[in-house]
């Protein structure tokens, strides 16, 4: 039971981090797309089961470090924080590039980023997405090696969809915009939550389930107005 309620929880945590995957290798040729989301996964899957293997350490990134006008900062907090910004920074430059590379020819913008660079960005992402599923995770299990299996389990999961994810998000431009404005909720709430002040993540993925399923109408009402008539 704690290994499928884990692995569950991995996959669903997970779902924010292969949409930023699609549009980090959304900048690389076609043929490397694929190998940089399978490569890049692969790795993050050590860097997860180093920080299960890490316990102890994990725990302490909850002690405060040092304090700011009365608010103490942990290590937990400063990887929220910075990835938080992180993240808003990156999608409003993504959002920014999408906006600019619009006039472009496609050669132009596909191709733009290098193999390693993308790699580098999708582990920094995924450590910064598994921080707060890692001490969950640790606060759920007793056993190391349930976390572990989980952990690998729905990893394998994202790798197998998140060519699907990436194709879907290519052919539809609105999505990328829809899933880079996500990426921006989420590093908003990544940021107050390191600054100390807690937002629920049930709001927010309502906030997403319920914008993406009014883009889905919205792509469906497209697309009968653009085929063509019968007779």
């Amino acid at each position: 039971m704690a290994l499928l309620t884990l692995t569950g929880m991995e996959i669903i945590l997970g779902i924010d981090n292969v949409v930023f995957i699609a549009i980090l290798t959304s900048r690389l040729p076609g043929s490397r797309q694929e190998s940089a989301r399978r490569v890049g996964l692969a790795l993050a899957t050590f860097t997860r089961l180093g920080l299960l293997f890490s316990v102890s350490w994990m725990m302490g990134l909850t002690e405060p470090l040092f304090s700011i006008l009365g608010k103490g900062f942990s290590g937990r907090d400063l990887i929220l924080l910075g990835g938080g910004l992180f993240l808003v920074g990156k999608a409003t430059f993504e959002i920014h590039e999408k906006i600019e590379a619009s006039a472009l020819p496609a050669d132009k913008v596909v191709g733009k980023a290098t193999f390693s660079a993308v790699i580098a960005q999708i582990l920094v992402v995924d450590l910064i997405f598994s921080l707060d599923s890692v001490i969950t995770a640790v606060g759920m299990a007793n056993s190391v090696w349930i976390m572990a299996v989980a952990t690998v389990l729905a990893i394998g999961v994202m790798i197998v969809f998140a060519g699907t994810v990436s194709a879907f998000i290519d052919r539809h431009p609105t999505m990328k915009v829809l899933a880079l404005s996500f990426l921006i909720l989420i590093g908003v709430m990544l940021t107050a939550e390191g600054l100390g002040q807690h937002i629920s993540k049930g709001y927010i993925y309502f906030a997403m389930a319920f914008s993406l399923g009014v883009e889905m109408i919205n792509l469906r009402m497209r697309k009968g107005h653009t085929s063509p008539k019968v007779g």
